[in-house]
């Protein structure tokens, strides 16, 4: 098997004992690290099931995958007609989800609430959380069930707690990058970022992009002291993205539809271009949070 799935475990009188998925709805899949030499001679399926993830919303629910590439976690919380918690699990070893861990949040859904701790936040669409290492109750609702909230997440180990945050979308750090003539134009809408805030080495924001553009992060790059997740979004109709990965001198193409993510390891470039215009969320950690730390590649070189 590529991946195992599990259901999440609960710390019960200090062992781990499996919870009823109607309790508790969550679930947890597990992804080992795969070496850029091997991913060299993956077949379309076996590609697919390293890095894509297919879904990562389903009505009340959290789906979460945790990748062993620096141990990110990244799903989503779709609470609908009752309230979605995160809890400790075996897999992490914890009595709390985010007992040795820090997480980031972007509402990509209608509006909802977040409570940490007994702390309520709202988040309207787009607006972004962030919550420190330490925070033992985390709580998911929608304000409508109609148009319910979509709570993307990226969590990663931590070593120091910071205090919760809430970025609006207009808190923000912009940069606004490209343009029309190379159908890439873009604003990176940075919301876990030192620009913005603290944490310990997660960074996560936005990059929207412009009617008429289609291509992100071209030309491509690398970061070998951070893995990444791309979770793509707003894709109208039956438009899909082409998202490249790989080593620069070995690329590959994964197909992705509306609202899937994929991991891109540290070796691999990783950029897409669009049957349309789109928006995507990025989530990177690793060794530092130094945005413009990347080996940027001449797209002539690419093969």
């Amino acid at each position: 098997m590529v991946f195992t799935k599990k259901l999440c475990y609960t710390d019960s009188k200090g062992t781990f004992e499996p919870i009823n998925k109607e309790d508790i709805p969550m679930q947890l899949t597990v992804r080992q690290p795969s070496a850029s030499e091997d991913a060299k001679h993956y077949t379309t399926e076996r590609l697919r099931g390293e890095y894509l993830i297919e879904t990562v919303f389903a009505p009340d629910d959290a789906i979460l995958t945790y990748s062993h590439f620096d141990r990110i976690i990244a799903g989503g919380v779709m609470p609908v007609s009752k309230s979605v918690e995160l809890v400790g699990c075996k897999e992490l070893a914890s009595d709390t989800f985010l007992q040795r861990r820090e997480m980031g949040v972007i509402n990509i859904g209608g509006k909802g609430k977040i409570t940490v701790d007994g702390t309520v936040y709202d988040l309207k669409r787009y607006d972004g959380l962030y919550v420190g290492m330490g925070a033992k109750t985390l709580s998911f609702t929608s304000d409508d069930p109609a148009d319910p909230a979509k709570f993307y997440i990226n969590t990663c180990p931590a070593h120091k707690t910071y205090p919760t945050v809430k970025i609006d979308i207009d808190k923000a750090n912009k940069r606004p990058l490209g343009s029309v003539e190379t159908c890439n134009k873009r604003v990176i809408n940075q919301y876990i970022h030192p620009a913005v805030m603290q944490s310990c080495q997660l960074c996560m924001g936005m990059t929207q992009l412009a009617p008429g553009s289609n291509w992100n992060s071209m030309p491509c790059h690398t970061h070998e002291r951070r893995m990444e997740v791309y979770f793509y979004f707003d894709l109208k109709d039956n438009n899909v993205v082409f998202h490249m990965m790989g080593e620069p001198t070995e690329t590959r193409h994964l197909l992705m539809h509306n609202e899937q993510a994929v991991i891109s390891p540290s070796w691999s470039i990783h950029t897409g271009v669009g049957t349309s215009n789109y928006t995507f969320i990025w989530g990177m950690c690793g060794e530092n949070q130094e945005f413009d730390d990347m080996d940027n590649i001449d797209p002539i070189d690419l093969r």
